[in-house]
């Protein structure tokens, strides 16, 4: 299977998922809690059952990383490519009746992002890119399209932020003697998906995230033209011991400055 085979197969993926999430949100849910305290839903399993079970058949070769999986404990030792799923990120925006959740199905070659999709259930988009290839977006409205990051414009930065951390004092030092228009908070992979279609210009990420939140859409900003950076300049890297991010900057072409 080519890289286009493999985009198009975790695009058609996430679509499932989120129509599946959709359909568990309608009928009502229970909120458990993991070790962590984080929450989990009836969703985030059915979804990720759809996806692991989508891959391993389709690319059994290749290895599948899933946070429930790893949750409980399987976490199969990855080649040199292997997926990393989010089935619902953003599990605390979809309890509390919020809708900025999203799927997310990314695909890792050597330490790389290089091609994900990242399907967001209530607004009925689909992101994706690949490494090389450019990225695009899908909804009903407007069907498929080219999306690109944006440089930097003139009256200053749309900044986005995690709902949650919204009052980490970092943020407040980021911001500082930047040129901000705005400064909008939202939950999940959405905001890497709003600096890739040119709408936002940074997402500044200072506490720990996990790699199979941000595998699809760093593929996705990447393909877009944008970055994905460490707070030490690196690109963000993969298969890391934990599978934990440090902080990081994402940021639509030129890096945000």
């Amino acid at each position: 299977m080519d890289d286009d085979a493999l985009l198009d197969l975790a695009a058609g993926l996430a679509r499932r998922a989120a129509e599946a999430i959709l359909a568990i949100r309608r009928a009502g849910f229970a909120v458990d809690r993991k070790t962590d305290r984080s929450p989990v839903t009836e969703a985030d399993r059915v979804a990720e059952a759809l996806i692991v079970e989508g891959l391993r058949a389709a690319t059994p070769d290749i290895a599948v990383i899933a946070e429930e999986e790893v949750e409980a404990g399987i976490a199969p030792a990855p080649g040199e490519r292997f997926w990393l799923v989010d089935p619902l990120d953003g599990t605390r925006e979809f309890a509390a009746g919020f809708d900025s959740f999203t799927v997310n199905i990314g695909l890792v070659a050597g330490d790389r992002a290089v091609l994900g999709a990242v399907a967001v259930p209530v607004t009925g988009e689909l992101f994706a890119g690949r490494q090389g290839a450019g990225a695009w977006k899908e909804d009903a409205r407007e069907g498929r399209r080219a999306i690109a990051a944006r440089a930097l414009p003139p009256e200053g930065a749309v900044v986005l932020a995690s709902r949650h951390y919204s009052d980490d004092p970092r943020l407040d030092d980021f911001l500082a003697g930047r040129r901000v228009q705005r400064v909008e908070k939202l939950g999940s992979a959405v905001k890497f998906c709003r600096v890739a279609e040119g709408v936002a210009d940074l997402y500044p990420r200072f506490g720990r995230t996990m790699e199979w939140d941000t595998a699809a859409p760093q593929a996705v900003v990447e393909a877009a033209g944008g970055t994905v950076r460490g707070w030490d300049g690196a690109p963000l890297r993969y298969r890391k011991p934990g599978w934990a991010n440090a902080g990081f900057l994402c940021a639509g072409r030129g890096g945000g400055g």
